[in-house]
């Protein structure tokens, strides 16, 4: 005859859901609970054989009946009070204690509840994931996961066998997060999602989109986070970046893929350590005034360089742990240089272990694949208007600047945010509400991301890779701007590499390629961009993009880099380029650095070392980089013999000439226009022999009369050296 159940007892078919993984609302049956002044507990312990309650200073509270054969025991205990409780359980193998993680209440508050619901929280990453602390005086790790569509989220991982039945968590039913706090789970353990969707499909293990720390790769495992902080000594840098107009600044940009810049001699990755110890002195002492890192998120994929992440708050672990990564940004900023990130809030990757249908259904991209497939890269589009995702995505950029002091943000593919019809033909694209093709809530997103970003985070800045002619860019959001601090200047790129790869007797009837630019130079703050898109692909690298016999693609190279540093715009250089690496990137080899051993090679790092310095050093190069009156056309059209000329200006700074000869002809007595009389010094002569050129130029030094028939404050007759550009100085008496 079944034993008779008393009222306080669990229901079995109760019992049933637990055991199986079944249930919804685990804490409604597992834990401690109180009725009419009777305290009941129940736990789910696998493999014990028998279970002993006690408090968590050792009071004996009880023995625990065996409710079922999975290892479902319930009792009734003496308990004056809702607090923490210990098992001591036992088999024919050894006996163990396990303290009850439904014995404790939520770590996440009303208020939590109230800002994530409203879309407005700004410490998530706080709050989200897994984070190691003493709750109600235990040490364990809370977790924390939205999956608002789930049946039941457990958290798995090696601290519980990987099983599912073992800590199913708490639903916040209002927010659709899910949470538990676990005593005894330390900083490294690894640990996954379980999923049950609703229609109790068991969904492939998860990993934590908001994990700190990931395993390494082709390891998906989230792992807990150290919670230590780190011991920051950049405080004089992070103090005088706030007061920084980055506009009115040099920013010469090192472009950086830390997986191939240097390797081990075995090969491996060089760590975040060893590259503090190598990468930054080197950009440092090549001049850059920042590093910009291709991105370093988690992805599980070598050959996407990063910019397909499945981990977007982690630094990959290919090079090492966080605290490795804080220790090489503050090695940076102590050598004076910033640390800008690639960041990928447009895509996502539709590994099985990331978040594609992440709880079972599209909860962070669109439903529809008109919306949230992404043809160029078959990736899962982003749900831009959903505040949940606006929030993790927002959430995510402050959490690099504030506990990384990352400096900028590069914004990738900007261009495929903004237009509902990028790379989609008529059919393919859902019109916006106004039956427009612009990305409303894509839109709303940035200027969220970037008013955000510059409120909470003074003297820090992102950048858009934006490929179109979108307006406003840069304009601030208050002005219905996107809000971003700069925009790579594409079409410079594209019109200066076109006309440089022309043989030189043919770039007359092309002058306009060099010239068309300073149309729209002003429209944003632009920074030039000779990136690792031009060098990867079969495009060969800059050197080989150059025509002609070796010397002519060296000389080429040379004149068009000192070009494009005395141009208006900020400066970005991807690694390699500056000294003229002869094959295309390949992110599975480490730069030719053996090339340096070339003389002409050698030259061409002297000389964006040298570019680097004279941009640095003279205001009248950086100081209106972004603003019309920084610059004046002296020759704009002189096609027969492919010369420029221009005047760079600041505010309460000598004047600089930028003079460049775009044949292999030298030019002897070439009347140039001055805007001023006097004694100009040769700063940059990119033929000078210190570059391995052919030493043709003017001695150091230009003599300016006054006097010229178009009006000009003074004449010059100079020799132009054949393929180079020159930078005066004026130097006044």
């Amino acid at each position: 005859m079944a034993k008779k159940q008393s009222g306080w007892q669990a229901d079995p078919k109760q019992i049933a859901r637990v055991v199986s993984g079944q249930h919804d609302d685990p804490f409604s049956i597992l834990g401690l609970h109180e009725s009419d002044g009777q305290w009941t507990l129940r736990a789910l312990v696998p493999h014990a054989q028998w279970i002993e309650a006690r408090t968590l200073d050792g009071k004996a509270l009880g023995k625990l009946e065996k409710r079922d054969d999975a290892g479902f025991f319930e009792g009734r205990v003496a308990m004056d009070r809702f607090q923490p409780v210990l098992y001591h359980a036992g088999n024919e193998g050894g006996e163990w204690d396990v303290i009850d993680p439904y014995s404790f209440g939520p770590v996440l508050g009303p208020m939590d509840d109230y800002y994530i619901g409203e879309g407005s929280h700004l410490r998530l990453f706080d709050k989200m994931g897994a984070h190691f602390m003493t709750f109600e005086g235990v040490e364990g790790t809370h977790f924390a996961v939205w999956a608002p569509n789930a049946q039941r989220v457990s958290v798995v991982g090696s601290f519980n066998d990987w099983d599912g039945r073992r800590h199913p968590m708490r639903r916040r039913n209002e927010i659709g997060i899910w949470e538990i706090f676990l005593p005894g789970v330390l900083p490294g353990a690894q640990y996954k999602y379980e999923i049950l969707g609703k229609a109790g499909n068991l969904l492939p293990l998860k990993a934590d989109p908001y994990a700190q720390q990931t395993e390494m790769r082709p390891k998906t495992a989230s792992v807990v986070a150290d919670p230590t902080p780190f011991a920051w000594t950049d405080n004089a840098y992070m103090e005088a970046r706030k007061s920084r107009d980055y506009r009115r600044e040099p920013m010469s940009v090192y472009e950086v893929h830390l997986g191939s810049w240097r390797k081990r001699p075995d090969g491996g990755f060089l760590s975040y350590d060893q590259l503090a110890d190598q990468l930054v002195p080197y950009a440092a002492d090549m001049g850059f005034t920042h590093i910009e890192l291709l991105p370093i998120s988690e992805h599980p994929y070598d050959p996407s360089w990063g910019y397909q992440p499945t981990g977007l708050y982690a630094p990959t672990a290919r090079f090492g742990d966080p605290a490795g990564f804080a220790r090489f940004v503050d090695a940076a900023h102590n050598a004076g240089l910033g640390i800008i990130l690639d960041w990928v809030p447009a895509h996502f990757p539709t590994d099985e272990h990331g978040l594609a249908k992440f709880d079972g259904t599209a909860l962070y991209e669109h439903a529809d694949p008109r919306q949230g497939y992404h043809p160029d890269w078959n990736t899962a589009i982003y749900n831009f208007g959903r505040k949940e995702v606006s929030s993790f995505l927002t959430n995510n950029a402050l959490y690099w600047l504030e506990k990384f002091h990352i400096d900028g943000l590069r914004v990738d593919a900007v261009a495929s945010m903004l237009y509902l019809d990028y790379s989609r033909q008529p059919g393919q694209w859902v019109p916006n509400s106004q039956g427009g093709n612009e990305n409303i809530e894509a839109i709303a997103f940035l200027q969220r991301v970037n008013a955000e970003t510059y409120g909470n985070h003074p003297g820090t800045f992102t950048v858009a890779e934006e490929s179109t002619s979108w307006p406003g860019v840069t304009a601030p959001t208050y002005a219905k701007g996107l809000g971003f601090g700069f925009k790579w200047n594409m079409g410079f790129m594209n019109d200066t590499l076109r006309y440089m790869q022309r043989e030189p007797i043919h770039r007359r009837f092309h002058h306009h390629d060099l010239t068309f630019g300073l149309l729209y130079a002003f429209s944003e703050n632009f920074t030039l961009p000779l990136s690792h898109d031009e060098v990867v692909h079969g495009k060969g690298s800059l050197l080989t993009k150059m025509p002609g016999d070796d010397w002519q693609k060296f000389a080429n190279l040379r004149a068009y880099y000192a070009f494009m540093w005395g141009y208006p715009g900020k400066k970005l250089l991807f690694m390699g380029q500056e000294f003229a690496q002869r094959e295309e990137w390949n992110e599975a080899h480490a730069l030719d650095w053996w090339l340096l051993d070339a003389q002409f090679h050698e030259g061409v790092r002297r000389l964006v070392s040298d570019l680097n310095t004279v941009y640095r050093e003279l205001p009248a190069l950086h100081g209106r980089d972004c603003e019309p009156e920084g610059f004046e056309w002296i020759i704009a059209n002189d096609q027969a013999n492919s010369v420029l000329a221009w005047v760079r200006k600041a505010p309460d700074a000598a004047p600089v000439v930028v003079i460049t000869n775009l044949t292999p002809v030298p030019r002897e007595k070439y009347r140039l226009p001055m805007p001023a009389a006097g004694r100009w010094i040769e700063r940059i002569n990119t033929d000078a022999g210190w570059y391995a050129g052919s030493n043709t130029g003017n001695q150091g030094v230009v003599n300016a009369t006054k006097g010229n028939e178009f009006g000009y404050p003074a004449t010059a007759e100079i020799v132009l050296p054949p393929l180079s550009t020159l930078i005066l100085q004026f130097e006044p008496e």
